[in-house]
Protein backbone atom coordinates (compact mmCIF):
# COMPACT_ATOMS: atom_id res chain seq x y z
CA UNK A 1 0.00 0.00 0.00
CA UNK A 2 3.14 2.57 0.54
CA UNK A 3 3.13 2.23 -3.32
CA UNK A 4 0.02 3.90 -3.77
CA UNK A 5 0.09 7.67 -1.85
CA UNK A 6 -3.62 8.37 -2.44
CA UNK A 7 -5.07 5.09 -1.61
CA UNK A 8 -2.72 5.19 1.59
CA UNK A 9 -4.34 8.76 2.23
CA UNK A 10 -7.68 7.41 1.62
CA UNK A 11 -7.05 4.05 3.89
CA UNK A 12 -5.77 6.27 6.98
CA UNK A 13 -8.86 8.68 6.77
CA UNK A 14 -11.42 5.92 6.84
CA UNK A 15 -9.38 4.06 9.54
CA UNK A 16 -9.11 7.28 11.56
CA UNK A 17 -13.00 7.97 10.69
CA UNK A 18 -14.12 4.68 11.83
CA UNK A 19 -11.72 3.84 15.19
CA UNK A 20 -11.06 7.16 15.87
CA UNK A 21 -9.44 6.32 19.61
CA UNK A 22 -7.80 3.35 21.52
CA UNK A 23 -11.44 2.58 22.26
CA UNK A 24 -12.09 1.50 19.30
CA UNK A 25 -8.55 0.53 17.67
CA UNK A 26 -5.67 -0.72 20.31
CA UNK A 27 -3.38 1.17 17.53
CA UNK A 28 -2.87 3.83 15.78
CA UNK A 29 -2.47 3.53 11.90
CA UNK A 30 0.65 3.07 11.18
CA UNK A 31 1.17 0.43 13.62
CA UNK A 32 -1.75 -1.61 12.36
CA UNK A 33 -0.42 -1.36 8.29
CA UNK A 34 3.09 -2.62 9.89
CA UNK A 35 1.24 -5.38 11.23
CA UNK A 36 -1.49 -5.19 9.42
CA UNK A 37 -4.38 -5.48 11.54
CA UNK A 38 -7.81 -7.08 11.24
CA UNK A 39 -8.63 -2.57 11.30
CA UNK A 40 -6.01 -1.85 8.54
CA UNK A 41 -7.68 -4.39 6.46
CA UNK A 42 -11.14 -3.42 6.45
CA UNK A 43 -9.85 -0.24 5.69
CA UNK A 44 -8.02 -0.88 2.93
CA UNK A 45 -10.74 -2.70 1.50
CA UNK A 46 -13.30 0.58 2.24
CA UNK A 47 -10.58 2.95 0.65
CA UNK A 48 -10.12 -0.02 -3.01
CA UNK A 49 -14.22 0.16 -2.60
CA UNK A 50 -14.49 3.86 -2.84
CA UNK A 51 -11.43 3.66 -5.16
CA UNK A 52 -14.11 1.76 -7.60
CA UNK A 53 -17.36 3.64 -7.11
CA UNK A 54 -15.84 7.13 -7.67
CA UNK A 55 -14.20 5.41 -10.92
CA UNK A 56 -17.19 4.95 -12.34
CA UNK A 57 -18.86 7.92 -11.15
CA UNK A 58 -16.03 9.95 -12.93
CA UNK A 59 -16.06 8.16 -15.69
CA UNK A 60 -20.24 8.64 -15.79
CA UNK A 61 -20.02 12.47 -15.38
CA UNK A 62 -17.25 12.39 -18.45
CA UNK A 63 -19.98 10.45 -20.67
CA UNK A 64 -22.36 13.37 -19.99
CA UNK A 65 -19.84 16.20 -21.44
Amino acid sequence: MQHDVRLRAVARAIYDACYPSEDWAPIAFAEAERFGTIHYRQAVDAALRARGLLATLVTAQLELI
